[in-house]
């Protein structure tokens, strides 16, 4: 069930009159029911796998609260090869294979996935072929092995309740239901925030009263949300997907383009996801953590990562890079520690090299920063000049590295990059403008472009998220009626599903 479907719009209007329909003791099993519902409308046979999770976190976290020394410890790495063995069966198992197959010449059986993005399909197809064609023989393919949707969000999500009752930072949760509910409350269940138990659990426990307030601010960030994704993203990613198809076929400007567009597409549909769960979280009066606060106003690498993807960030900062050492540590373990965590960041969203390559490059970007600041400490970057270079690079680099992220394979990446250089293109430049040939007419172009300064107008005068114009109810009646009127006319409803779906 997608947010920008009919039918979530019907799902969501029920459940949230239900909750407060309902008395508070009803109401944690409400939700927990919706959630269940709305995770088995994807596939059913994934909420049998998000329950065998669930049951042993459950368990782990009972288990290890009252531990000591190397009991609770071991508690703590059960429950986290638990967590990352089910990441590695259903994620990276292909992976693993392939790169066995191909190294060890082994002949293991390759998974054939159900997944929900058509591109990823394509992916897992090509990568069964490609081992054909390596190892010269036909591989056995087990059938009808399924990759939860959102599976590395809410196993992240799991781990962090585990760890923080393993560090005496939250109490075990005994109430089944209510741990449940943690994991798989519905606004954030399939792609974030990662949320922590310290800030979610004891929510469920509140008795939440109807608030027009938290209705209006919910409601304002749905909308603006839904405008991100079908009157922007879903509008780009129409001439992203037909030039990243075959990118060789077209003029370097139209490659260029495209990846400026997935830039835009990429932020507009994973932050249009977040602005809607955090908005329908707030309408029965549940706050979810911020996880994006435009990111694309960087001036500097550092900067992009304090405000792109906040909770899987700070997951990594908190989790994995200080207990490593974080910047306490001399300077070659200081770098090994960047590198990891990048790297890792890049093999979170997926089992292919390409996103390790995107991960590496944003480790380079991160540690020549860090180079650039210990080598020039005096220097005086908040200048005019400074702010608008530095965003220039920034924004620069964060496009380059996206390349990696939204192609195929990394043959692919490459031949982009050599596409966009190649300026002695056979493709005549004249060409290159006829947008209506790739699907992409110029009316489009004007309402994209359009959409495109409206989105950054209005992200520039509201907070990140849009809570900070709750005492002016005019301008919020403005804003509510001129969006939606734009989301109605000019949204593009093809039920394209959110691209951190397959995370």
């Amino acid at each position: 069930m997608l947010f920008n479907s009919y039918s979530f719009l019907v799902f969501f209007s029920v459940v949230t009159l239900l909750f407060f329909l309902l008395p508070h003791k009803f109401r944690w099993s409400h939700l927990l029911l919706a959630s269940v519902f709305f995770y088995a409308a994807f596939l059913p046979l994934y909420i049998l796998i998000l329950a065998i999770t669930i049951g042993i976190d459950y368990i782990a976290g009972i288990m290890i609260e009252p531990a000591r020394g190397n009991k609770r410890r071991a508690f703590l790495i059960l429950s986290i090869v638990a967590n990352i063995g089910f990441l590695a069966l259903f994620k990276y198992y292909d992976f693993i294979v392939f790169n066995l197959n191909h190294f060890l010449h082994l002949h293991i059986p390759l998974l054939d996935k159900l997944r929900l993005s058509q591109y990823v399909v394509a992916a897992n197809n090509q990568l069964n072929t490609s081992i054909n064609n390596v190892l010269g023989t036909h591989l056995d393919v087990i059938k009808n092995i399924v990759l939860p949707i959102g599976l590395s969000f809410h196993t992240f999500q799991a781990m962090s309740y585990t760890i923080e009752v393993y560090r005496g930072n939250q109490k075990a949760e005994r109430h089944l239901g209510i741990y449940a509910l943690y994991v798989m409350f519905y606004p954030q269940l399939v792609a974030g925030p990662i949320e922590r138990p310290q800030h979610m659990l004891h929510q469920f426990r509140e008795k939440k009263s109807f608030s027009s307030e938290n209705l209006i601010t919910g409601l304002r960030l749905m909308i603006w949300g839904l405008f991100k994704k079908v009157v922007i993203a879903d509008r780009l990613s129409v001439y992203v997907d037909i030039v990243f198809h075959k990118p060789e076929s077209y003029h370097w400007l139209n490659v260029l383009l495209a990846v400026l567009f997935f830039s835009i597409q990429i932020y507009c549909d994973f932050s249009g996801y977040t602005d809607m769960a955090i908005g329908a979280a707030k309408t029965m009066g549940f706050d979810l953590m911020q996880n994006f606060k435009r990111p694309y106003f960087a001036t500097n690498i550092k900067d992009f990562w304090s405000r792109w993807h906040i909770s899987l960030t700070s997951w990594f900062r908190d989790y994995v890079y200080i207990s490593m050492g974080g910047n306490k540590v001399k300077l070659p373990r200081y770098v090994f520690n960047i590198a990891v965590v990048f790297l890792l960041s890049g093999l979170w969203h997926g089992a292919n090299i390409t996103f390790l390559l995107w991960g590496a490059l944003h480790a380079l970007y991160y540690l020549g920063y860090i180079l650039f600041k210990r080598l020039l400490p005096a220097l005086n970057t908040k200048t005019y000049l400074w702010k608008v270079g530095g965003w220039l690079l920034t924004f620069t680099s964060v496009s380059f590295a996206w390349i990696f992220f939204r192609a195929k394979d990394a043959a692919q990446a490459f031949g982009i990059i050599n596409q966009i250089l190649n300026f002695n293109s056979n493709h005549a430049f004249n060409m290159a403008l006829k947008f209506d040939t790739l699907g992409f007419g110029w009316g489009s172009l004007v309402v994209g472009f359009c959409a495109l300064v409206y989105m950054l107008w209005i992200e520039s005068i509201y907070e990140p998220q849009m809570l900070s114009l709750n005492n002016k109810p005019k301008q919020d009646l403005v804003f509510l009626i001129l969006t939606t009127t734009i989301v109605i006319v000019f949204g593009m409803f093809v039920r394209e599903q959110f691209i951190y779906f397959q995370f």
